[in-house]
C-alpha cells in the first residue's frame, strides 16, 4: 500500500454518506493556541537571524508569536462568538500556566480543546513520545474536565508508532493525515483510530507564514474551494476544515479577510459549523469502525 494506514481509493467511492442534519458542508474551525518557549530555538520564524546563525533567546520570533496570544487570540475569539458559531482549539498543554487568561477565555467559550502537545515542538522532537501525549491530555483534563477526544500534532509531525500512542492515550480520532475531504478510519496495532480532515491550503500558516501571500489569499482560495464543495456537496457531503493562527490570522491587515471569510460561509445554506467531535459522531454513527 502507498498509505500504511490509510487503504486507498476515490473519495467518492467510500461508504453512501447522508448529509448532517444541518448542511451538508461541515466547516470545522481550527485555532491553534500555542505556547513558543521563550529559552528555545522558535518553531518558526518571521525574521531570518543575522548571519545566518540562529539565536535563543529568539525576540523578534518569539514576540510575533506572543502579540497573536496577546491580540490576535481576542479579536477570533470575539468574532467567532459575536456569530454564535462552533470552533475548536489545537491546544498546546502548557498555555494553561503561560497564557491563564487565553486558556479561561477558550474555556468560556466552549470550544472543542484538542490535543496539541505540551509545548509548540514536533512530538519527533520532544522528547519521549507516550509521556508527551499522556502529559498534555492529562493537563487539559485537569483543566476542562473532559479528556481530549482529538489530537492534531505539532507541525503534524508524527513518528512511525504515534497512531498506537494515541490511541492506547484514549484518543479518538486524529487530524495529522491530511488525505481527502472525507473521514476515514486508520488501522493501528491498539485498534482503529478515525482520521478527519484537516487542512493545508486554507490555512494561514501555510498561506502567511510558508508561501507569503498577500492578505486576500485565504479568503480567495476559501471562495474557491466553496465553490467547488457547492456542486460536490449535491452528490456527497464534505468537510471544509481550515487551520487558523493568531499571529498570522489575527494581525490587523488580515483580520478583515477573516471575518469576510466567516460571513462568507455562513451566507450559504449548505454550510454548517461544527466540531470535531460533532464531525466523528455524524460519521461514525453511519460508517463504525470494523
Amino acid at each position: 500500500m502507498a498509505n500504511p494506514r490509510i487503504p486507498y481509493r476515490f473519495s467518492n467511492d467510500g461508504p453512501a454518506l447522508k448529509p448532517h442534519e444541518e448542511g451538508s458542508i461541515m466547516v470545522h474551525l481550527v485555532v491553534n493556541v500555542e505556547h513558543w518557549a521563550f529559552d528555545a530555538p522558535m518553531p518558526r520564524t518571521i525574521i531570518t537571524p543575522p548571519h545566518g546563525k540562529e539565536t535563543v533567546p529568539d525576540v523578534p520570533n518569539f514576540s510575533w508569536a506572543d502579540y497573536g496570544m496577546r491580540c490576535g487570540l481576542p479579536r477570533i475569539i470575539d468574532a467567532i462568538t459575536e456569530r454564535g458559531l462552533k470552533a475548536s482549539t489545537s491546544f498546546n498543554a502548557s498555555v494553561i500556566d503561560a497564557y491563564p487568561q487565553a486558556a479561561q477565555a477558550i474555556k468560556d467559550a466552549h470550544w472543542e480543546f484538542i490535543g496539541h502537545g505540551v509545548h509548540q515542538k514536533a512530538l519527533n522532537h520532544a522528547g519521549a513520545e507516550v509521556e508527551v501525549v499522556q502529559t498534555a491530555l492529562q493537563m487539559i483534563e485537569d483543566f476542562t474536565g473532559q479528556r481530549p477526544k482529538g489530537w492534531l500534532g505539532p507541525g503534524l509531525r508524527e513518528s512511525y508508532t504515534t497512531p498506537e500512542t494515541l490511541k492506547a492515550a484514549g484518543i479518538e480520532y486524529v487530524f495529522d493525515w491530511v488525505v481527502d475531504d472525507l473521514p476515514h478510519w486508520m488501522s493501528t496495532q491498539e485498534g482503529p483510530l478515525l482520521s478527519l480532515p484537516y487542512n493545508l491550503e486554507i490555512n494561514d500558516s501555510i498561506i502567511y507564514a510558508v508561501e507569503k501571500h498577500s492578505s486576500n489569499e485565504m479568503f480567495e482560495r476559501l471562495q474557491s474551494t466553496l465553490e467547488l464543495f457547492k456542486r460536490e456537496a449535491k452528490k456527497r457531503p464534505r468537510v471544509l476544515a481550515i487551520g487558523l493562527h493568531p499571529h498570522l490570522i489575527g494581525v490587523p491587515h488580515r483580520f478583515g479577510s477573516f471575518e469576510r471569510m466567516l460571513d462568507l460561509l455562513m451566507s450559504e445554506p449548505q454550510v454548517c459549523f461544527l466540531q470535531g467531535q460533532d464531525i466523528a459522531k455524524w460519521y461514525t454513527s453511519q460508517v463504525p469502525s470494523v
